[in-house]
């Protein structure tokens, strides 16, 4: 019986040079890594990498657009199964398995990515295009929980902002001083802020 071999798709291909490109990233650093080291780390040719990509550039905005979408799903697939606050923070801090995200894992990564985009005028609006997007996550988890409870955000758009930002502050924080801010610091921070954030949900 002959062996039946089967190619990688181009969604697998994709998948191995994400990885193989936040090892290489890690390592050598985002400027000084070469197209030809990535394709070499995931295992492909040089061809390979340009049947998937034009450039390094667009590998990385392809690479954080990966990431957002997977942030999202994993969020939204939370807020459908969980409506009240507690539930859905306790289930969020078990989130685990799935396709690997690599820069789920390497938080220092993904925000030297997200500086190499912005300093890139013309990739900025790509950017700004992924921060909308997990901003409006953010504002249909808001929503939604407000409304199990009963209550009302004037502005769940903002207040999303508010999270994000939170959220993004207590990862920098992390990448600085880990010491004093534990990994859970955002989920921490919204435990402690519950009692407030409830009385800010009554506010018409």
């Amino acid at each position: 019986m002959s062996r039946v071999r089967t190619r990688p798709t181009r969604d697998d291909t994709r998948d191995k040079l994400f990885e193989a490109a936040a090892r290489v990233f890690e390592d050598q650093g985002i400027n000084a890594a070469s197209i030809e080291a990535i394709a070499a780390a995931a295992g492909f040719t040089r061809g390979a990498f340009y049947s998937n990509f034009d450039s390094k550039d667009e590998l990385i905005v392809a690479m954080l657009e990966d990431h957002v979408e997977q942030s999202i799903r994993r969020n939204l697939d939370l807020l459908a199964k969980h409506r009240d606050l507690q539930d859905y923070l306790d289930a969020y801090r078990k989130i685990g398995g799935g396709r690997q995200d690599p820069l789920g894992s390497a938080p220092l990564l993904h925000m030297e990515m997200i500086l190499f985009v912005a300093r890139a005028e013309k990739r900025r609006p790509e950017l700004a295009k992924r921060l909308r997007a997990r901003r409006q996550m953010l504002t249909e988890i808001v929503a939604a929980i407000s409304k199990h409870e009963g209550k009302n955000f004037e502005n769940p758009g903002w207040v999303a902002a508010i999270l994000l930002a939170l959220e993004d502050g207590f990862r920098l924080h992390r990448l600085i001083d880990p010491e004093t801010t534990p990994p859970d610091s955002f989920l921490r921070a919204l435990n402690d802020l519950q009692g407030a954030i409830g009385a800010t949900f009554d506010v018409k």
